[in-house]
């Protein structure tokens, strides 16, 4: 089980991520966009860099939703691989079964 510091952390960053979403893509079009003069470019660039580090959408880590853990996380179920074995054993996952041949 992950500390419950981390969990807190990354949740942090979620909110963060999607409170400054709109903002960040229309700056990151403005220095995109190749009709765009160099002092729009310029503003844009530092009113990114003015953004916290954590609304990026790149420091957001993948975690467990039932245990926190951060590796072997599978995408699809939103589990790690300990706690997707246990689910499957189980039966809890529709469709996926134990490799057996």
């Amino acid at each position: 089980m992950a500390k419950k510091s981390m969990i807190a952390r990354e949740d942090k960053r979620k909110k963060l991520v999607q409170k400054h979403d709109v903002k960040r893509k229309s700056l990151k079009e403005i220095i995109r966009d190749p009709n765009a003069t160099f002092e729009d470019k310029e503003s844009a660039h530092l009113q990114l860099q003015k953004l916290p580090r954590d609304s990026s959408a790149s420091r957001v880590r993948n975690r467990c939703n039932l245990t926190g853990r951060p590796h072997g996380y599978y995408r699809k179920f939103g589990l790690s691989r300990n706690k997707l074995r246990e689910a499957t054993m189980r039966g809890d996952v529709p469709g996926l079964v134990k490799a057996s041949w």
